[in-house]
């Protein structure tokens, strides 16, 4: 019985959890994507708990301008993230910038990258990346 309950109890934290990603990337994309940036069609999410970091592998590619966007929760400033190249060398952090939503940059050549996120203030949360380039 206690294994039914538990299997239940995974399931609909489960299905909660999606929920809840959902209505944040919806949030996060209404208010960071205007009509001049378009969404490159992903949604990088993780589900954090106190100082867990989830990390998002993406490639940037040279010529283009790119807005990455991270939201955790319904208010600005939940959810801190990092921008790395392939070799780890920090390219940017919201951190040193009150925690902004987003950031808007022009990659000169093809980067591989990474990004990580960690909330901020919060016990838990879900992590919503959305990465969007700039219509010209």
């Amino acid at each position: 019985m206690k294994k039914v309950f538990l299997t239940i109890f995974s399931i609909c934290a489960s299905l909660s959890f999606f929920a809840q990603c959902d209505t944040i990337a919806s949030i996060c994309s209404d208010k960071n994507f205007t009509n001049e940036y378009v969404s490159d069609g992903q949604q990088y999410r993780a589900l954090l708990i106190g100082e867990d970091i989830a990390e998002f592998k993406s490639t940037f590619y040279g010529g283009s301008t790119y807005r990455v966007s991270a939201c955790s929760g319904e208010t600005d400033g939940n959810l801190i993230f990092s921008l790395y190249d392939n070799n780890r060398n920090l390219l940017f952090t919201n951190k040193e910038h009150n925690n902004a939503p987003y950031w808007d940059f022009k990659m000169e050549s093809t980067v591989d990258g990474y990004i990580e996120a960690q909330l901020n203030e919060l016990a838990s949360g879900c992590a919503v990346l959305l990465i969007g380039f700039k219509l010209d």
